[in-house]
């Protein structure tokens, strides 16, 4: 009997755990450029001489020319060169005689700072600056009646209390401009769309993402990097006209991972109907004529029909000459890499036929008829396959998805899964294993 386990919408919605990279690449000048953009001309200003020091000390403080940033792993090092201006309160007492009052001095000072970034589960960029050191490229002091006044201690103790003012600059400036969530959530919303595979064989290529994945921020060769990994499930529509986008929730929160797996696994499909393998075996079969027990007994084969019984195919063969009807044979198909052909195993008379030849032809058992069936019951469909790789690898040479979005990627190995029976057609089924980046414009620049 005819009897199906699968059906062909079940077999198009089978689907694979893959995971699309998104490479991260910012460049360390470009942050600096923009850092030096963002933060310029007066930096902080203190109008008071009162503090809770009781400094009596005014300043204003200035960038005093570019600052050099430095990436390694995951920190930056700023050099920050600034010029201060102080207005400084003295009291002195020179030969008895006690003056007081308040003096202006400019000097440079070059500070150094320590930045630790890292990402957030809601996607936010964290940056947390601290002060490494600092040296004087000119030392503080004012001069009153030809008397040098040293004021390094108090415009230490005035620096030291309003370093935070830089550093949450610097901090808030790295945080608002490495947009990472906008262009994951572009990554993440495209790779919802379907690509076409293979417009011959109206084969596109879904996914359904998950979960996203991402790597430590770490910098070398002056470059800013980390991948995105959207991890979701592939599957393979035949369609002739374009599917619709996958159906997905939001972009996730994200997951810090030392490592995102580079695997991305395709199903690659190829269909035959039951009546165009029914005609193939029946050209290669008709008429062919069978000898048993040296001559005694013949029989010629005159039709081969074919249809599933749930994962088993059953070849019905109708036989002229020494037995007159129809035989039924049984067997498990596959698709054979070697080959490139669908094959059969186990290929033997089922048990109702098997019940009928004993009784009134058991010669035909003594035969190789059905295995000889098996070895030439064979059908070509590795160029469907072949082309579609084909067709698969040149698209992720270089595929333009839209405007600054590219997908690039290759095929390393096929593996066979297996071969279905649905009501209409024989499924052979391999996957492509390989690795897709999907390259956002946006994640490459600052």
């Amino acid at each position: 009997m005819e009897e199906y386990k699968y059906s062909e919408k079940e077999i198009q919605s089978e689907q694979h755990l893959s995971v699309l990279n998104v490479p991260v690449e910012i460049p360390v000048a470009e942050i600096e450029a923009q850092i030096n953009a963002k933060i310029k001309g007066l930096i902080y200003e203190d109008n008071s001489y009162e503090d809770d020091n009781q400094d009596n000390i005014k300043a204003k403080v200035w960038k005093l020319s570019p600052i050099r940033l430095v990436a390694i792993d995951s920190s930056f090092l700023f050099e920050v060169p600034l010029k201060i201006w102080v207005s400084a309160g003295y009291k002195i007492s020179p030969l008895g005689l006690t003056m007081s009052g308040y003096k202006d001095t400019e000097f440079s000072i070059r500070i150094r700072f320590i930045t630790k970034i890292g990402v957030s589960p809601d996607w936010k960029v964290e940056a947390d600056t601290y002060v490494d050191s600092y040296d004087w490229i000119s030392e503080p002091n004012i001069q009153v009646a030809g008397i040098k006044i040293p004021i390094k201690g108090m415009v230490s103790r005035m620096m030291n209390k309003n370093f935070d003012k830089i550093t949450d600059a610097i901090d808030e400036h790295i945080s608002s401009n490495i947009e990472l969530k906008k262009y994951a959530a572009v990554a993440w919303d495209l790779a919802r769309q379907p690509v076409l595979l293979s417009k011959e064989y109206h084969t596109w290529l879904a996914v359904v993402p998950e979960a996203v994945v991402m790597t430590p921020l770490t910098a070398s060769n002056g470059v800013l990097r980390s991948v995105i990994g959207i991890k979701g499930y592939t599957q393979t529509i035949t369609s002739a006209d374009k599917p619709l986008a996958t159906k997905g929730r939001g972009l996730p929160d994200l997951v810090i991972a030392p490592q995102v797996p580079e695997r991305f696994r395709i199903a690659l499909i190829s269909q035959i109907s039951y009546e165009e393998a029914s005609r193939m075996a029946d050209e290669k079969f008709k008429g062919e004529k069978f000898s048993f027990l040296g001559g005694k007994y013949k029989v010629e084969i005159t039709s081969i029909e074919m249809y599933g019984q749930n994962d088993k195919m059953i070849i019905k063969a109708g036989l002229a000459g020494g037995i007159n009807g129809y035989i039924y044979l049984k067997g498990n198909p596959y698709y054979d890499p070697a080959t490139q052909q669908l094959s059969f195993r186990n290929l033997d008379y089922d048990l109702d036929t098997r019940s009928t030849i004993l009784r009134t032809a058991g010669w035909l058992l003594q035969g190789q008829f059905s295995r000889m069936m098996e070895k030439k019951m064979t059908f070509p469909v590795g160029d469907q396959i072949t082309d579609t790789k084909k067709t698969i690898q040149k698209i992720l040479e270089n595929y333009k998805v839209t405007d600054g979005v590219t997908i690039k990627g290759k095929i390393k190995e096929i593996a066979p899964d297996k071969v279905y029976l649905t009501p209409n057609h024989i499924y052979s089924v391999v996957f492509a294993d390989g690795s897709i980046n999907l390259r956002v414009e946006g994640l490459r620049s600052f």
